[in-house]
C-alpha cells in the first residue's frame, strides 16, 4: 500500500476554514468584556466637570447585566475591566507632572478592589432582591478602598459624582455611603426591571415578589431623596459672617510652582492688599476674616521674619484675621499647617493636616520607590508629619472647621470638625501641581457633597483655582477661574444643628458593609447546598 504525500501533510490551503458560526461565537464572547469596560467609562463621564450625574444609572444597569449569574473567575475579570474603564480616565491627572507610571500603577491597584466587588455582585445576583445586596457590596468595596492601602484612597466614590443629582439630599441622611448606595441600587434596579419586562414578554409570567423588589429598588431611592429635602437648608442659625476667599495664583503650574515659594506668598499678599484697597474705596464689603489656600506660604513664617512681616502687613491692611496655609517645621517635623494670623496679635491658632497624601506629602516604601525611579524620591525629600487634633478656628465667636485639600475626600476628616463645633467649613487647597486637569473640579464636587452632608457653608480657597463659596444646600454662589488672581467676598450663614449624617457618623457605612457580608454569606451557603444536592 502506498501513501501519498498529501495524505500525510496537506498544504495549508487545503485546511478547512473556521466556520462563520464559530467566529461569530468568539465575537459574542467578547461582548460582556467590552460592555463592562464601556460601563466603567460611562460612570466616569457622569463625574464633574460634566453635570451628567444620571449616567451613573445606566452604567450600573449595564454592570449588573454583565455580572448577573457569572462564575467568580469571569466576574473578577469583568469587574477589573469596569474598574479600568472608570479609573483610567478619572485619575489621569495623577500623571500630569510625573508621567504615566504612577497613574497606571495607582489605577491597576485600585481596580483590584472593583474586581473583587464584581465577584461579590455576581455571587449575590442569584438571591431574591439582589439589587439591594449588590449595591451594599459596592459600598463595602468603597469602604475598603477608603482605608487601604496607605490609609486609603476614596477618590471616585459614586457619591462624589452626584453634586448636581436628584439624590443629593440623601447625603444629609447618611453621608456618602447612603448617597452612593441609593445611586447604585437604582442602577441595578433599572436593569432588573428591564430584565423582568423582557422575561414577561417571553414567558408571559413573572414572579410578583421579584417584580416588586425591582420596582422598589428604583422607587425607594428616588422617594428617599425627595423625603430628605427638608434636611437641606441654608438658613442661618447663629447669625452670618462675611468671609473673603483669596486666590493669589502661582507663577507657573506643575511641580515647579514650589520652586517659586516667595512669589506665591507675594501673590497672595498682593491680592489681599487689592481687597483692602477695594474695601477702602467702597468697592468691596469688609469681611470678618480672610481665608488663604494651602501652600500660600511655603516659607515658614515662624522661622523666616520676612515671611512673617509681609503676612502681618496683609492682615493689618485688611484689618481682620487671615487663615494662612503654611509649611512649618517644628521640633524636626515638617507640617502642612493652617495658621490664624491676627492683625494685632500675630499667629494665634494652628491646625496641622492629619490625612497627608501618600507619594505627595510622604513616601511609603521609599527604598522600593527609589529603586524603581530615583527622581520620585527626590520629589519628596522629607516626609510630612500628621497632625493629631481636629481643626476648628474660633474667629471672634465664629467657629470655622478646616479640612485641608486631600482631607475633603475622607468622611471622618470633615465630620469631626462639625462634631467639634464648626459652624462653617473651609477646604484650603493647592491644585497647581495638576495644571488644568479635571482634578480641581472633582475636588470641588466633594466639597459640595460635604456642604449638604453636614449642612454647613463650605469655602474652597485654592492657590490657582477653582476657588468657590458653597452654601449649605450644595449650591455654588461664587467661583473663580483657573490660574487667575481673584478674591471672593460673601456673607454666609453659620449653622449649629447637626444632620442625621453628622450624628450617625460611620454607622450607615457599617450597616451596609454588614448587609453586603450577609448577602455574600447567604450566596455562598446557597451555592454549597446546591452542590451537595447535585452530588447526592
Amino acid at each position: 500500500m502506498t501513501v501519498t504525500a498529501t495524505s500525510v501533510d496537506q498544504p495549508d490551503r487545503l485546511q478547512p476554514s473556521p466556520a462563520p458560526g464559530a467566529f461569530r461565537g468568539r465575537l459574542l464572547r467578547l461582548v460582556p468584556a467590552v460592555a463592562s469596560a464601556l460601563c466603567g467609562v460611562l460612570l466616569y463621564v457622569s463625574f464633574p466637570p460634566r453635570t451628567l450625574w444620571w449616567l451613573a444609572l445606566p452604567a450600573f444597569a449595564g454592570f449588573g447585566w454583565v455580572l448577573r449569574g457569572r462564575g467568580w473567575k469571569s466576574a473578577l475579570g469583568l469587574g477589573y475591566l469596569f474598574g479600568l474603564g472608570f479609573l483610567l480616565p478619572l485619575l489621569v491627572w495623577t500623571g500630569v507632572e510625573v508621567g504615566p507610571g504612577p497613574w497606571l500603577a495607582l489605577v491597576a491597584i485600585e481596580a483590584i478592589f472593583i474586581a473583587l466587588v464584581g465577584v461579590g455582585v455576581a455571587a449575590v445576583s442569584r438571591l431574591p432582591a439582589w439589587p439591594v445586596w449588590a449595591a451594599a457590596v459596592w459600598i463595602a468595596g468603597e469602604a475598603v478602598r477608603a482605608r487601604v492601602p496607605f490609609r486609603g484612597f476614596p477618590w471616585g466614590k459614586v457619591a462624589f459624582g452626584q453634586a448636581d443629582g436628584v439624590f443629593l439630599p440623601l447625603a444629609a441622611v447618611g453621608g456618602t455611603p447612603v448617597l452612593g448606595f441609593a445611586v447604585v441600587l437604582c442602577g441595578f434596579g433599572l436593569y432588573e426591571a428591564g430584565r423582568l419586562i423582557a422575561e414577561r414578554r417571553r414567558t408571559h409570567a413573572v414572579r410578583r415578589g421579584a417584580a416588586a423588589a425591582a420596582l422598589l429598588s428604583v422607587a425607594v431611592p428616588v422617594a428617599g431623596a425627595v423625603a430628605a429635602r427638608p434636611l437641606v437648608s441654608d438658613k442661618a442659625e447663629d447669625g452670618t459672617r462675611a468671609v473673603a476667599v483669596i486666590q493669589g495664583n502661582v507663577p507657573r503650574s506643575g511641580l515647579e510652582f514650589s520652586a517659586q515659594r516667595r512669589a506665591v506668598l507675594d501673590y497672595h499678599v498682593r491680592e489681599t492688599l487689592r481687597l483692602a484697597a477695594d474695601i477702602k474705596a467702597g468697592k468691596a464689603p469688609k469681611p470678618d476674616y480672610v481665608l488663604w489656600p494651602e501652600n500660600s506660604s511655603d516659607i515658614d513664617p515662624f522661622s523666616n521674619p520676612d515671611a512673617a512681616t509681609v503676612i502681618n502687613g496683609a492682615a493689618k491692611a485688611v484689618g481682620v484675621p487671615i487663615s494662612v496655609g503654611a509649611v512649618v517645621e517644628k521640633d524636626g517635623k515638617l507640617l502642612n499647617e493652617q495658621v490664624l494670623w491676627d492683625p494685632v496679635k500675630g499667629p494665634t491658632q494652628t491646625y496641622d493636616k492629619r490625612q497627608i497624601q501618600p507619594f505627595g506629602e510622604y513616601l511609603p516604601l521609599r527604598g522600593l520607590v527609589g529603586a524603581v525611579n530615583k527622581n520620585w524620591t527626590g520629589m519628596v525629600r522629607q516626609d510630612f508629619s500628621r497632625g493629631s487634633t481636629p481643626g476648628v478656628f474660633d474667629i471672634d465667636g465664629a467657629k470655622v472647621g478646616l479640612a485641608t485639600c486631600y482631607e475633603a475626600a475622607f468622611d471622618w476628616a470633615v465630620r469631626d470638625t462639625v462634631t467639634h463645633g464648626a459652624e462653617m467649613i473651609s477646604v484650603p487647597s493647592n491644585n497647581a501641581t495638576f495644571d488644568r486637569s479635571e482634578m480641581t473640579y472633582q475636588q470641588l464636587a466633594m466639597s459640595r457633597i460635604r456642604a449638604v452632608e453636614h449642612s454647613r457653608t463650605v469655602t474652597v480657597p485654592v492657590t490657582s483655582g477653582v476657588s468657590a463659596v458653597i452654601m449649605p444646600d450644595g449650591k455654588i454662589t461664587q467661583r473663580t477661574g483657573m490660574f487667575v488672581p481673584a478674591y471672593l467676598v460673601q456673607k454666609v450663614p453659620l449653622r449649629t444643628s447637626k444632620t442625621p449624617a453628622t450624628e450617625l457618623g460611620i454607622l450607615p457605612e457599617v450597616a451596609l458593609v454588614l448587609v453586603a457580608a450577609g448577602g455574600v454569606g447567604w450566596a455562598i451557603g446557597s451555592g454549597l447546598r446546591r452542590r451537595r444536592a447535585g452530588g447526592a
